[in-house]
């Protein structure tokens, strides 16, 4: 039976010598869902009752963009997270970025995306689904928002809740395979289809 780790809520590092930039690297865990699901339900009903979009039409679309985040998700964290810079400037970032959660995986104030970086990062997105897919964009972006509310809520669960059964438990067992065993194989976190397509699962 694989050893499930114990979660340290208190586990932290200072990162910052800025009181100011300290402060704002800690982050709630309910953010996400706070900041992005009443969005999530303004996109919905901008494609129902706006854009007068069929019911099943916005629910196919909403699934393209939760597949959408979904390969975001991977290709960030394998390219991005755990790109391996060679300059001290790069390996101060990559620490700031993501070297930290794996140094520090269970501090609980460290598992989501600040709003400074999330806020910019969905305007860019969500204007270019504005810009590319016209009427479809709402039920496009609502998924891709919820895909991220997911990712996150599922990431936190994963490092501080017991999930003891079912898939949660298979989901918590691969995600901590990632930061105990091989952290080059396993980087779908609310979703691992991502690894299966492109051969990162664990050998």
């Amino acid at each position: 039976m694989e050893r499930l780790y114990v979660s340290n809520k208190n586990e932290s590092v200072r990162m910052f010598k800025s009181d100011f930039m300290e402060f704002f690297s800690h982050v709630h865990p309910a953010t996400p869902l706070v900041l992005y699901l009443p969005v999530v339900g303004y996109m919905l009903y901008a494609a129902l009752w706006r854009n007068a979009l069929p019911i099943l039409v916005v629910a196919g679309l909403f699934l393209v963009g939760v597949l959408c985040w979904t390969l975001l998700e991977y290709v960030v964290h394998r390219y991005v997270f755990h790109y391996e810079p060679k300059s001290r400037l790069g390996k101060t970032l990559h620490f700031v970025v993501h070297g930290v959660h794996h140094d520090y995986p269970n501090d609980a104030t460290r598992l989501v995306m600040p709003p400074s970086i999330s806020i910019p990062l969905a305007i860019v997105f969500w204007s270019f689904f504005g810009i590319t897919l016209g009427r479809f964009a709402p039920a496009v972006s609502a998924g891709f928002g919820f895909g991220y509310i997911c990712y996150d809520s599922i990431h936190y669960a994963i490092h501080h809740f017991p999930m003891k059964r079912g898939i949660w438990l298979w989901l918590k067992q691969y995600h901590l395979r990632h930061h105990y065993a091989d952290d080059h194989a396993g980087y779908g976190v609310s979703s691992p289809l991502w690894d299966y397509v492109f051969r990162t699962t664990r050998k």
